[in-house]
């Protein structure tokens, strides 16, 4: 005999001609769903909220590792405007010794310069002492001989020459003072 068949027998490739291959089949796939289930399943499971957390990991390790960079960037950034600072200040110091140092080399200029001058004026007023006393020994020598000429007697006698010489010198100076 034949087995029984279901009333649905044309209506297509996919259904089971026989009712018996239908039940084997629903029974093969609800042995194998629950396989899957309960071993297969749990290990994918597994291995996603591991591959999760390995990535959750590495987000946070690179979040991390971010802010340390940016903390690093900003205490570089820190040091840098502290480094120019005090390169502009060190610049301004040595603007200001700089300063200091010229100040100070024109104020001993001017002191080395203001000796010079007076060394420079004592030295003219001794030489001009020294011709001073020279010329009248020449000009004394040279009145004497001509008044001994002009007065016919000799002018020999020192104490009467030098006096006339002076008296004759101290009325030249008092009149090249009153011409001043």
């Amino acid at each position: 005999m034949k087995p029984a068949m279901l009333p649905l027998e044309g209506l297509g490739p996919l259904l089971p001609e026989h009712i018996s291959e239908l039940v084997v089949g629903v029974a093969l796939f609800g042995i194998i769903w629950f396989v899957v289930a309960t071993k297969i399943m749990p290990i994918f499971e597994k291995t996603y909220t591991a591959r999760t957390e390995a990535i959750s990991g590495g987000l946070e390790k690179a979040e991390i590792a971010q802010q340390q960079a940016s903390a690093a960037l900003e205490e570089y950034q820190a040091q840098l405007a502290t480094a120019r600072a005090e390169a502009a200040k060190i610049r301004e110091d040595a603007k200001a010794q700089a300063g200091e140092i010229a100040a100070e080399m024109k104020a001993q200029a001017t002191a080395e310069s203001q000796r010079l001058i007076e060394t420079a004026k004592a030295q003219i007023e001794a030489d001009r002492s020294q011709v001073m006393r020279s010329l009248r020994k020449e000009i004394g020598g040279l009145a004497t001989e001509l008044a001994g000429k002009i007065v016919g007697e000799s002018l020999e006698d020192d104490q009467r020459a030098k006096r006339s010489v002076d008296r004759f010198l101290d009325e030249l100076e008092a009149q090249s003072a009153d011409a001043k």
